[in-house]
């Protein structure tokens, strides 16, 4: 199995390689087109500010590629900061058009009593749809997030789990093959690891239907 770590300047490659390499799979980090769209599986890390991440994606033409394999039916799991690049747009320091491949926009954390902002630390999982293969065969636990920008997808039903930090906040999203983990599955422990592995399982597979039309 081929899977590609897109690297577009901002991301913790390293960490997710290696997470992926103890599940017994090779990752190969690449910003090549031909690579990424050669892969059986794409992962899409991310850490630092959105408009920053679009704009090194748009620079070196991997925002189109990206797109490209998600409308291809190739799975995609976008990380953190890559989870929110799916969506619609961002509010972080300004407006700032994302992938668009899942419609929805992150917004900032309001905070209050007892809710710093950045949510950072562990958090449990509440799923939504347990029966998605993302999830199959998982029990609800603690991951661990670090983000002050949460997702408001527009479509309830691309929700497959939540977390509460003062009101529900979008963990992990799914649609068709794309699919995306807001905390660090590979700084999550046992079920962060159980996660990316039900995500190379569905890669081996590649039966998944194709991202549907918005």
């Amino acid at each position: 199995m081929n899977l590609a770590i897109v690297d577009y300047g901002m991301g913790n490659l390293h960490s997710v390689g290696k997470a992926v390499e103890r599940l017994g799979y090779e990752g190969i980090v690449t910003g090549d087109e031909a690579a990424i769209l050669a892969a059986d599986g794409v992962l899409l890390p991310g850490v630092g500010a959105f408009g920053d991440a679009m704009e090194h994606l748009r620079a070196s033409g991997l925002d189109a590629v990206v797109r490209q394999a998600a409308a291809g039916g190739k799975p995609l799991l976008g990380i953190c900061l890559g989870m929110q690049l799916l969506f619609d747009e961002s509010e972080e320091h300004g407006r700032h058009e994302g992938l668009g491949i899942l419609p929805g926009r992150a917004v900032r954390f309001a905070g209050g009593a007892g809710y710093k902002v950045p949510h950072m630390g562990w958090n449990r999982l509440a799923f939504l749809q347990p029966d998605n293969p993302l999830l199959a065969g998982l029990d609800e636990g603690h991951v661990y997030f670090v983000h002050s920008y949460h997702v408001l997808p527009e479509q309830r039903e691309d929700l497959l789990a939540v977390t509460d930090y003062g009101h529900p906040v979008t963990a992990i999203v799914g649609r068709g093959n794309v699919y995306g983990m807001q905390f660090h599955p590979e700084k999550s422990g046992q079920l962060g690891m159980a996660l990316l592995r039900n995500f190379l399982a569905i890669v081996e597979r590649e039966g998944q239907v194709k991202v549907q039309d918005r």
